[in-house]
């Protein structure tokens, strides 16, 4: 998952395995990452050299010395993430995991939707024209 800094925009990709490779990253880059971006991670080992395959900026914050400035953004909306999982569908399993995530992203970049239940409903409700 990634977070533009600053604004409410996501993105994310799930991925069918438990353990995120170098690939997975570089394909994530590719898709939506802009060139001359900056990027900021953890130091988990999957992004060491991330700036010599796609032309960014990498800054890292280093949990296990307690370096949490550039990556709070994003460490914060996996919280969130979790707590809408809990309160609205109090577990997930692997194959729902997609479609909680998505549906996730979508409320978190699009609040003015769920404000109340009629700009919902119109927001989600088309008419038909009829002949």
């Amino acid at each position: 998952m990634g977070k533009e800094i600053g604004t409410r925009n996501l993105v994310y990709r799930t991925l069918p395995h438990p353990h995120p490779a170098r690939e997975d990253a570089w394909e994530f880059l590719q898709r939506y990452v802009a060139p001359k971006s900056t990027i900021c991670t953890d130091g988990a080992g999957i992004y060491r050299g991330i700036d010599s395959w796609w032309p960014v900026k990498h800054e890292t914050d280093i949990h296990k010395k307690f370096q949490f400035e550039k990556t709070s953004e994003i460490e914060g909306i996996f919280g969130v993430l979790r707590t809408f999982i809990r309160r609205m569908y109090h577990h997930v399993t692997v194959d729902k995991l997609p479609y909680l995530v998505g549906e996730f992203c979508f409320r978190f970049c699009h609040p003015e939707i769920f404000e109340d239940p009629r700009s919902y409903l119109m927001s989600a409700l088309k008419l038909v024209p009829t002949g």
